[in-house]
């Protein structure tokens, strides 16, 4: 819609996450070295943990074109709400491997031969999990045995688990303990900083086929930082809104009153776009619990003294 009147050729803040937009900050450069070093240096288990919409999904779509490209055998698994049995379905049908039986212990089997082959061959095969922090215990123990499969000296499979914040987390409890010490590699990816936004919304719209000419005021970028906190994909969305609203306007550039009448759109005047929900295993909800049960420690005192002096 607003494309011809920026002169763009396709829509720059598209909600997918495509590859060919990666931004690579230092932070999104280390990550992306991280996750390649060790993969090609077989080092098992490698975490990417990240706030949520600051990029990892788009960084696994960039690894695993550097992973076709160099003829690695990839299993890319994003429904993270599977059981054993379909975490197995998924990890066979991906890696293309044929096994007549889903009894577990005939697919452990074939699992085995297939990546002990691929291991002759001098291939490398990895597993990619994507939003871990919704995978149960069962199934995240059931992902640890797989990095059983190993030689001597090597692993023969590569894992690399990317989450949110609460994947960390949940890393924590004693009973994954074997799990968090098997994680040779940590890779993290962040909000971006002024500077960074300002850079990320510029090479956006380059790949999307600006010509230079100025499409967003500076006062619109500082607009945008505010409501986005830096978030990759909070700006997009801003940014997006913020192209209508101008263009509905026939304004150029973008000022910032389009971000300001975007932003209510998505109640990022009111909610902080990095607030973690309270409960579950984040921070707020420690702080929830601890509080009720200070506050039933203090009722139950006030009832004690209170049948004392009756």
């Amino acid at each position: 819609m607003y494309k011809n009147f920026f002169g763009l050729r396709e829509n720059p803040f598209n909600a997918n996450p495509d590859p060919r937009y990666l931004f690579l900050t230092r932070e999104i450069q280390e990550a992306l070295a991280g996750l390649a070093y060790g993969i090609k240096n077989r080092k098992g288990f490698i975490l990417l943990t990240g706030e949520v919409g600051t990029g990892k999904t788009t960084l696994l779509n960039r690894l695993l074109d550097w992973l076709n490209l160099e003829g690695v055998a990839t299993a890319y698994i994003f429904n993270s709400q599977l059981d054993v049995s379909q975490l197995f379905d998924f990890i066979m049908a991906d890696f293309g491997i044929p096994c007549e039986s889903r009894d577990k212990s005939h697919v452990l089997m074939r699992l085995n031969q297939w990546l002990l082959q691929r291991y002759r061959d001098r291939k490398t095969s990895v597993i990619i999990v994507d939003e871990a922090q919704n995978l149960s215990l069962e199934v995240l123990e059931e992902i640890r045995l797989l990095t059983n499969f190993e030689t001597a000296s090597e692993k023969l499979l590569q894992i690399v688990l990317s989450g949110q914040p609460e994947l960390e987390e949940k890393l924590r409890d004693p009973r994954l303990r074997q799990l968090r010490q098997r994680i040779t590699m940590r890779c993290r990816t962040k909000p971006l900083s002024y500077d960074e936004l300002r850079g990320y919304i510029a090479e956006r719209l380059r790949i999307g086929g600006a010509n230079g000419t100025p499409i967003f005021s500076p006062e619109a970028t500082e607009a945008i930082y505010k409501y986005s906190r830096g978030i990759p994909r909070v700006a997009n969305l801003l940014c997006e809104h913020s192209l209508i609203n101008a263009f509905v306007d026939q304004a150029r550039p973008v000022s910032p009153r389009a971000v300001e009448e975007a932003a209510p759109e998505f109640e990022l005047d009111r909610v902080d776009p990095m607030a973690r929900p309270i409960g579950g295993n984040g921070g707020d909800g420690t702080r929830v619990e601890g509080l009720l049960k200070s506050l039933n420690h203090l009722l139950e005192e006030m009832s004690r003294t209170n049948s004392v002096h009756k």
